[in-house]
């Protein structure tokens, strides 16, 4: 079972939400008989609520943590956190050359351009090449407006209040 067709998502903005949003429509896609992959941009492979999900529900969703644990230097990204993105780009187009799933999440890959750790162009092309039949999907604050113009539906999320500004940590189960 597959898709008829499939179309680009792009979901961005400076509220919470992008990668739960990401992460609900692969649920659903799952509980449909697709096929996810999330390739996680900047998240390392520490635990997280979404990856322990993902082994239950595994081979039919996976998620790929490819980025380090810890931030990236905004204005002195390093060659590793450099390499790592691209490894990650990589994969998404093994992926889509593969046709290996119904539904592929490139998460954070937004930043990961924003930051100059993957070109532009290279998504757009990859954007471009993806097979008809595969839904494609975009998360991360400051996307492209490139991006913003090829993809079919884009939502923004707004921040109108978040308890992180109060002093509140992130929470197991919640934010990880």
């Amino acid at each position: 079972m597959g898709l008829q067709k499939g179309f680009i998502q792009v979901y961005t903005g400076e509220g919470k939400g992008k990668t739960t949003a990401a992460l609900g429509l692969a649920l659903r896609a799952v509980g449909r008989g697709l096929r996810v992959v999330m390739i996680q941009f900047l998240k390392g492979d520490r635990e997280t609520g979404e990856l322990n999900m993902a082994q239950s529900l595994s081979p039919e969703l996976l998620i790929k943590p490819m980025g380090r644990d810890g931030f990236v230097d905004r204005e002195n990204p390093s060659p590793r956190d450099i390499s790592l993105a691209q490894a990650a780009l990589n994969e998404a187009r093994k992926i889509l050359d593969e046709n290996a799933c119904n539904l592929l999440i490139l998460d954070e890959v937004n930043v990961a351009v924003s930051l100059g750790l993957v070109d532009q162009d290279a998504v757009l092309k990859l954007m471009d090449d993806k097979p008809d039949d595969v839904e494609l999907i975009l998360t991360g604050r400051g996307a492209p407006a490139s991006f913003i113009e090829k993809a079919h539906l884009v939502t923004t999320m707004e921040c109108t209040k978040h308890y992180f500004n109060q002093g509140e940590a992130a929470r197991k189960g919640i934010e990880f």
